[in-house]
């Protein structure tokens, strides 16, 4: 069975799915298209980037660019509440590293205020909008239900009188929540975002870039056409959870005087197992420490993908394969993690790291000796080369590469048997040294002189292959292991996702032995330990005080079926 349940996707690198066929058809109706389409990605800066928001920057630069089009990049700063010019730095930061320039584009939805409430003030002059004093909790109770219209006690409000009380309310004359501006458009519409939703609050709050020029501010329904308008997008691509708004998008686009007419198509966000992406649900988790900050590496963000070392292309490659439809589905976390072990396998070093140490003493081998032998960097690289590696009478080994007693099908070393030593020799296993309570503390074994490169002379079979790491040159370690965040699949659902947090999430393996040219790695080098996985240098990683995160594994029992 597939691992992408409900698939029924397209493709955003493919010929042809529903946005590229509806932008098709646009552009044969409409010949100021034919020079290119515009869109935009419209984040607002309240928290980091994770991997749903990848996929909506896929979507609206990879279809502009399919069109020979443009995409901004807009900060959706209307709730200065919960905003901060730190997570605008941070998403410009996240865009670019995922490899999307929106060039001089860059905007904000503040840019707009001042046309938003001009344009307000308009609505009110028509008639089409009216300032209203139910609270929030009142304008719920009258919102009427399937068979109920909803009632508003101030509809018919004076359009002068609204005016003024607008006016006022934009100079601060009245507290938060005393009166919000509605649009007057249908309260007994069978679509309850028409019916006469909120377009204005009153918010005594600093705005980030505007300061206490506003205490007033749009909602994003009113607020996110009107930016459309002013910077010329042609196509706003969005998430299904906006298909209801479109009414009200379109209601505004054709009540402001203006001949540009943005449209406005939703697709499928992405949902992914064992994680959560809920802007309120990360805070929490970053807040109160749950997680060591936005860029956690069990976290979805962008930023904790890029300290667990994913690559852009690989995130590219999981949005592109992955593809986009209007069927809301759950990909598997595991498919997150074939993409970047398909990107890795091409690009990352390859390096011998002990992370459980035991000491293999190679009784033969002359004392005091050392020789270089050669390692390929990448065999999938002929470009990356080869390194120099010493080795010695005494090398480094995972303590489970020696049993003394073995089970079946085990090929790895016990007393009488042989295995090869990566790129250096075939060594046969000879016994152990125990402490008083039976605890292994060598291994012992011969080496055969004449089997250098792990090939022995006479052409006999090795049947196991083991890494090391020579106790001369080995530098320490810190090796962080980690495992999804959650033992929950669906912790989106859970009444309480904090109580199905993983106590297991990371696993902190100190004293680890790496080869020595490690020392110095630089943040955002790829290497796979050998037979260990893919890791990256953390960014709290130091010449001094190595630390590595494990990206992923190296098994890959992924399948997509047919």
């Amino acid at each position: 069975m597939s691992e992408i349940e409900n698939t029924k996707t397209e493709e955003i690198g493919a010929d042809s799915n529903f946005i590229f066929e509806a932008v098709k058809k646009d552009i044969a109706q409409n010949e100021n298209l034919k020079e290119g389409i515009h869109t935009r990605f419209p984040p607002e800066p309240n928290g980091y980037l994770h991997i749903g928001h990848a996929k909506a920057i896929c979507v609206d630069f990879g279809v502009a660019k399919k069109f020979n089009g443009l995409c901004n990049l807009r900060m959706d700063d209307t709730n200065p509440s919960k905003e901060d010019v730190e997570y605008v730095d941070s998403i410009k930061e996240d865009v670019k590293w995922l490899g999307f320039d929106w060039g001089e584009r860059f905007y904000y939805a503040s840019d707009y205020f001042d046309i938003m409430f001009e344009n307000a003030c308009n609505l009110i002059k028509k008639g089409l909008a009216y300032v209203c004093e139910l609270s929030p909790e009142e304008v719920k109770k009258n919102r009427g239900d399937a068979k109920t219209p909803a009632v508003s006690p101030y509809r018919n409000r004076p359009i002068s009188e609204s005016l003024d009380l607008f006016l006022r309310m934009k100079n601060g004359e009245f507290p938060d929540g005393k009166m919000t501006l509605r649009a007057k458009i249908d309260l007994s519409s069978g679509n309850f975002n028409m019916r006469d939703p909120v377009i204005y609050r009153i918010n005594h709050a600093a705005h980030h870039r505007t300061k206490n020029k506003w205490c007033i501010y749009p909602m994003y329904d009113y607020a996110h056409p009107i930016e459309d308008i002013a910077e010329g997008i042609t196509h706003s691509l969005c998430t299904l959870e906006f298909e209801d708004h479109r009414p009200l998008y379109d209601w505004v686009v054709n009540n402001f005087d203006t001949d540009k007419k943005p449209r406005q198509i939703e697709f499928a966000r992405l949902n992914i197992n064992n994680t959560v992406m809920s802007k309120r649900k990360l805070r929490k988790l970053v807040e109160e420490g749950y997680v060591d900050g936005w860029d956690d590496p069990r976290l979805p963000t962008i930023c904790g993908l890029r300290r667990r070392g994913y690559t852009p292309v690989s995130i590219r490659n999981f949005c592109d394969k992955i593809g986009v439809s209007k069927v809301i589905s759950t990909v598997e976390y595991s498919f997150l993690e074939h993409c970047l072990r398909d990107d890795l396998n091409l690009k990352a070093t390859r390096a011998m790291a002990v992370l459980n140490p035991i000491k293999l003493v190679i009784t033969n081998y002359p004392e005091g000796k050392s020789e270089e032998l050669e390692i390929e960097n990448n065999p999938n690289d002929e470009a990356a080369g080869k390194r120099k590696i010493t080795f010695s009478r005494e090398v480094y080994i995972e303590s489970d590469d020696f049993e003394e007693v073995p089970p079946k099908k085990y090929y790895r070393l016990f007393p009488g048997n042989e295995v090869r030593l990566k790129s250096a020799y075939v060594v046969k296993c000879t016994g152990c040294k125990k402490d008083e309570n039976g605890n292994i503390l060598e291994v012992y074994a011969k080496y055969d002189p004449d089997s250098k490169g792990g090939n022995p002379a006479d052409g006999r079979k090795i049947r196991g292959t083991i890494h090391w790491v020579d106790v001369k040159t080995a530098v320490n370690a810190q090796v962080n292991l980690y495992d999804n965040l959650f033992l929950s699949s669906n912790p989106e659902q859970e009444e309480d996702f904090i109580k199905v947090l993983n106590p297991k999430s990371l696993e902190i393996i100190k004293n680890c032995k790496v080869e020595s040219f490690l020392k110095n790695s630089k943040i955002g080098e790829s290497y796979q330990f050998m037979r260990k996985g893919y890791f990256c240098p953390d960014k709290k990683s130091t010449e001094n005080n190595l630390i590595f995160n494990r990206s992923v594994g190296l098994k890959d029992s992924f399948k997509i079926s047919k």
